[in-house]
């Protein structure tokens, strides 16, 4: 009886130690994988990313934008703000819900 309390007790510990074990290598492998140098195919995605990022920053915005993109822009921001009543598109909209006035009603 106590034998077979043992091994289901064992049985029960060696599960929960190989989940544990196979989540913590699982991460490992993320952990120590980032350690590593990254493949080239990774290495130059991210180096171009970054260097758009630069970019954008030192232009304000659009990288490589020319005066066709301003253009064309200017045109579509013109044809919505006459779609939809004018108004600044670049902001969020502020929305503003009165507060129904109710009639109070007498009980019965």
């Amino acid at each position: 009886m106590a034998l077979n309390r043992l091994f289901q007790l064992s049985s029960l510990l060696r599960s929960a130690i190989t989940l544990t074990l196979r989540r913590n290598i699982g991460f490992s492998a993320v952990a120590f994988n980032r350690a590593k140098d990254l493949d080239p195919i990774q290495k130059l995605f991210l180096d171009k990313i970054r260097a758009y990022d630069s970019k954008s920053k030192a232009a304000g915005g659009i990288v490589d934008a020319g005066p066709d993109y301003q253009k064309n822009l200017s045109e579509e921001m013109t044809k919505l703000q006459r779609l939809y009543g004018g108004g600044d598109l670049k902001k969020f909209p502020s929305f503003k819900f009165p507060e129904p006035k109710l009639d109070e009603v007498a009980p019965k």
